[in-house]
């Protein structure tokens, strides 16, 4: 069980001085996230639509993989991690790097049985700053998106849609769909000589958040608790911009319980509200042009004015050893959880489909503005004969 501490937040909500976000262009947010890829007059009707290629419970080829138990150490846990192992190899570009993280602990479940818990991290940074190796470790400020992929030892057999099959799907999504503008942007404007902050993105797959018997400071979070440990006492090369892995984080961006309906995403963190209004201004323009499908009350991200006074409590989740340690945090879980939490129906007959898309677009769009890629998207030429790939440039739009 996750629990809301309630506790008195003051600070003032401001960008860091040195972060350049570039909002994209109306056309760079169609290109990026078209309206639909999921139907085709050959494939579907108006009542029987194609399933997504990729979100579609049964057959989505990023999340039904991940639709099944996944408590740590079992054959389930096993399989979810080939799965991300496959998507690595055949779907993203050779120069993101990738480390497991292993760890161990006893539970209040298994007695003197240490469960291993192995959290996944993916990095891809500029291209010279890799090259350099130890050396260039701490020279990249880098956005993290992280997600638990692991779920409930008890009750036998549940799922955990939402909690976080969802998450983990939509991290895979943005980091294919940002993949190949990266590439581009790094191959025209190569490195700065130092006269830009370097910016790279980071996946965290995290392991071991469900609590085993009751949620407490020990019988939660392993992989989380044990990565934020590590990477306090790694110490990056003398000279660096930054000492640890943890210094490096520019941005904390954590997603849970997300996949259903009308979800309610509010401001948890005074000091991250400037991240969460670009997040619900990208929210806003993709509705205002069309491309998301859902149709709520209100945004899923609705407190963009919300009074400094007002910040009076948080969710324990992965994030809180980062936080502890200093790291910002933008924490994306509704409030209230949804109704399928911890419960067997949190399954893949319970997600809203549209949902789970708009998530993906809504997150594309802030990674993409955040790692300014403006200009290096590819989108499609109109016109009536075959489409052929174009690059929007900055000077074009």
């Amino acid at each position: 069980m996750r629990r809301f501490l309630t506790v008195f937040l003051v600070a003032i909500s401001q960008a860091p001085s040195s972060l350049a976000y570039t909002p994209l262009s109306d056309d760079s947010l169609r290109h990026l996230t078209p309206k639909s890829h999921t139907t085709s007059p050959s494939q579907s009707t108006d009542s029987d639509p194609a399933p997504d290629p990729d979100f579609d419970p049964l057959h989505g080829a990023l999340l039904a993989p991940i639709l099944h138990p996944r408590v740590p150490d079992t054959p389930g846990h096993a399989r979810v991690q080939e799965h991300f192992a496959t998507f690595i190899r055949t779907h993203l570009d050779p120069s993101w790097t990738v480390e497991w993280h292993n760890t161990t602990s006893t539970t209040p479940a298994t007695g003197d049985r240490a469960v291993p818990f192995q959290n996944l991290v993916l990095r891809r940074d500029p291209p010279w700053i890799a090259a350099r190796g130890a050396d260039g470790e701490g020279e990249v400020a880098r956005l993290t998106l992280a997600a638990h992929y692991d779920s409930l030892y008890r009750p036998e057999g549940f799922i955990g849609a939402v909690d976080s099959a969802v998450p983990c799907a939509l991290l895979l999504f943005v980091a294919r769909a940002v993949d190949e503008a990266l590439t581009r942007r790094w191959e025209v404007e190569g490195d700065s000589g130092g006269l830009e902050e370097e910016k790279g993105v980071q996946i965290l797959l995290l392991d071991g958040e469900e609590a085993w018997v009751e949620w407490n400071a020990v019988d939660s979070l392993y992989g989380s608790r044990a990565l934020a440990e590590q990477w306090e006492d790694t110490r990056y090369e003398t000279g660096s911009s930054f000492s640890t892995p943890l210094e490096a984080i520019s941005l904390f961006v954590l997603l849970d319980l997300l996949g259903a309906p009308d979800p309610n995403i509010p401001s948890y963190f005074p000091k991250t509200h400037w991240a969460y209004q670009h997040l619900a201004k990208a929210e806003s323009r993709l509705r205002k042009l069309g491309v998301l499908e859902t149709q709520p009350k209100r945004p899923f991200l609705a407190e963009t004015e919300k009074d400094a006074m007002r910040f009076r409590g948080f969710v324990e989740d992965d994030h809180v050893p980062f936080m502890r340690r200093g790291v910002d945090i933008l924490h994306l879980i509704p409030s209230p959880f949804p109704s399928v939490w911890h419960t067997m129906d949190d399954d893949g007959a319970h997600l809203d489909v549209p949902t789970i898309r708009d998530w993906a677009k809504i997150m594309t769009a802030f990674v993409a503005e955040w790692m300014d890629l403006e200009g290096y998207i590819m989108g499609k030429t109109a016109g009536t004969g075959p489409a052929e790939d174009t690059i929007l440039d900055r000077d074009e739009l």
